[in-house]
């Protein structure tokens, strides 16, 4: 095979290029890594067409996705699908049950395959209002629903496999692939299409700013698969001959990493935030010249840069740190990984640097659903690395930068549209260019920084612009705060709503001999903690101009997560949602 157009000619690519890895997709069952070879996934893939076509589906028709982790099964079913000419429909498991409902309905969708009965119990719900939904599918063994491997059974007379080289053959690049929902913060989710040429393209202009060595990688996947991101790497991961591992749940990723001892993940901010605070804490509780050498590898690694700019004493002492303290925190990462892709959100810059001074480079990248998604990345060879940026563009990607700051951007990645909804296309994608709702910049060396969202920057009633995402970004350095949101739009002055890192309170509390009560509630109340949480806010506070500055807080009891409806699948802000959820003390603040 000399060329990849489709979705479905990765695995094909992999077979021919890298004969058939033994490990192409692997996920844990009872306990034991099961692995899937290349041949075998690709075996697995065409019996599902065939059973498919002898169900009778219908170039076009709508198959949906929903698994609450990743896994083999997902992937074999996304080929199987692709394959016959019909198109995917991933969906996030969290989702409400009324989502579940729309999308359903919205897509048109005529099979749905679960994981578990976690998220068969939630479509069984509603199965009764989507008229078209023929059956519904299971990976797991659940009694009194159909399971997947009926169409393994079924697949297994390959007299029919010249009707899926027919369908295969028939299905063209620029013709529609699958069909993302987005989980907007108001409203229903809108329908991104993209087709094969969109996420093809992205995949294969992207594939040079990572540096793996083909056909001997290891990955471990675990954000979800219905994303775009994960998708799209996981497609990356099969151009490269990378084995993936396919982690058993967030809870657990400690665990696999050291099992799979990966050499690449992906990963949100919010995660590689959690696992620094969770080094940082653990090297807190040292003592004596162990910590004294923790604490001076930490002030070291917040000063790096790269490519030696900080000179040769510099770079001395980070070779004995990386020996001495670094090189312990990638034990515990698996021992091999030396490179982290982030996307969906703004990485601290502290984040980039302290991880690259370990060795461990967190490659930051930009784009959206609607872009397939990669837009820019960052790559640590030939200088393509600079911290605090989200790289340079990719090949055949053109960004510009309108008159009031948004970035617009024209490709191959640029999606079709929105799925039946041609109004909003068309406010987005504007002569080629799509609009993307980000405010940026280039500098002069090219790299791309993002500074906000449009849509999230408000004025003050003195005129002053506010962009809300930076200053959550620097506020969230503290220790003490795990989620905030800065308000204000058309107020005299910011404020924010801040979720307390409960857990590092409660320890600094028994440190320091303070009775800051069990529950949340009584910690929001306590006056110290209240005191201590606004010296953070003064010292962070330094750092922005005084109209920025933020003046007043309040503390939340919740712990702001997916399921509390504060934050959407991908970890943002449902910056509605939240500002509803705490109206009360929004006026407590201005009134």
């Amino acid at each position: 095979m000399t060329s990849i157009t489709r979705l479905f000619d990765f695995p094909y690519y992999q077979q021919d290029k890298f004969t058939s890895i033994p490990d192409a997709l692997v996920t844990k069952q009872d306990g034991v890594w099961v692995k899937t070879s290349t041949q075998e996934y690709i075996a697995k893939a065409n019996a599902v067409s065939r059973a498919l076509l002898r169900m009778g589906l219908q170039k076009n028709d709508k198959i949906a996705l929903i698994s609450s982790n990743n896994r083999t099964e997902w992937n074999i079913m996304d080929i199987g699908i692709l394959q016959t000419g019909a198109q995917t429909i991933p969906i996030y498991p969290t989702i409400a049950e009324d989502d579940y409902e729309y999308i359903l309905n919205h897509s048109e969708a005529i099979y749905c395959f679960v994981s578990d009965e976690e998220v068969l119990n939630k479509v069984n719900l509603i199965k009764h209002k989507v008229p078209r939904l023929k059956e519904v599918y299971s990976f797991n063994t659940i009694e009194g629903c159909k399971s997947w491997n009926e169409l393994l059974i079924l697949g297994l007379d390959t007299s029919n496999q010249d009707e899926v080289e027919a369908r295969k053959n028939n299905v063209k690049t620029d013709e529609l692939a699958t069909i993302i929902y987005t989980s907007g913060t108001t409203g229903k989710p809108k329908g991104v299409m993209l087709s094969h040429k969109n996420i093809v393209s992205d995949v294969l202009n992207s594939a040079p700013r990572i540096p793996f060595e083909a056909g001997s990688s290891r990955a471990l996947s675990f954000l979800p698969v219905c994303h775009i991101f994960e998708r799209m790497i996981l497609y990356l991961y099969q151009y490269y001959g990378v084995s993936i591992y396919f982690g058993e749940a967030i809870d657990k990723i400690s665990d696999n990493l050291k099992e799979v001892q990966p050499t690449v993940i992906t990963a949100v901010p919010r995660l590689l935030e959690k696992v620094y605070d969770k080094i940082y804490a653990k090297g807190a509780e040292l003592t004596g010249i162990k910590k004294a050498l923790f604490f001076w590898a930490i002030d070291l690694g917040l000063r790096f840069e790269p490519y030696g700019a900080n000179g040769t004493w510099y770079e001395m002492q980070l070779k004995i740190a990386r020996k001495l303290i670094f090189s312990k925190w990638k034990e515990g990462l698996g021992g091999n990984l030396d490179l982290m892709v982030s996307g969906s959100a703004a990485l601290q810059p502290r984040l980039a640097r302290i991880f690259a001074a370990a060795e461990i480079p967190v490659m930051e990248g930009y784009g959206l659903t609607e872009t397939s998604p990669v837009i820019s990345v960052n790559d640590m060879r030939n200088k393509g690395f600079k911290v605090g940026t989200v790289g340079k563009v990719i090949d055949s990607v053109e960004v510009i930068i309108a008159e009031d700051g948004e970035i617009l951007c024209k490709g191959p990645n640029v999606m079709m549209g929105y799925y039946k909804d041609e109004k909003l296309t068309s406010e987005v994608i504007i002569d080629g260019y799509f609009h993307t709702g980000d405010i940026g910049e280039f500098d002069k060396e090219g790299f791309l920084k993002i500074t906000d969202r449009k849509k999230e920057m408000f004025k003050t009633s003195g005129g002053k612009y506010i962009a809300p995402q930076l200053i959550e970004n620097t506020m969230k350095q503290s220790r003490f705060i795990d989620q905030i949101m800065v308000i204000g739009d058309g107020q005299k002055m910011p404020a924010a709503f801040i979720q307390p890192n409960f857990d590092f309170v409660k320890e600094w509390a028994a440190i320091h001999g303070i009775d800051a009560g069990v529950s949340n509630e009584e910690i929001i109340t306590n006056e110290k903690v209240i005191a201590r949480i606004q010296e953070e806010i003064d010292g962070l506070n330094a750092k922005f101009g005084n109209w920025e500055k933020i003046k007043r807080f309040e503390l939340t009891p919740d712990v702001w997560s997916i399921e509390g409806g504060q934050l959407t699948p991908t970890l943002k802000l449902k910056r509605k949602i939240v500002m509803q959820k705490y109206i009360d003390l929004f006026y407590k603040i201005y009134n």
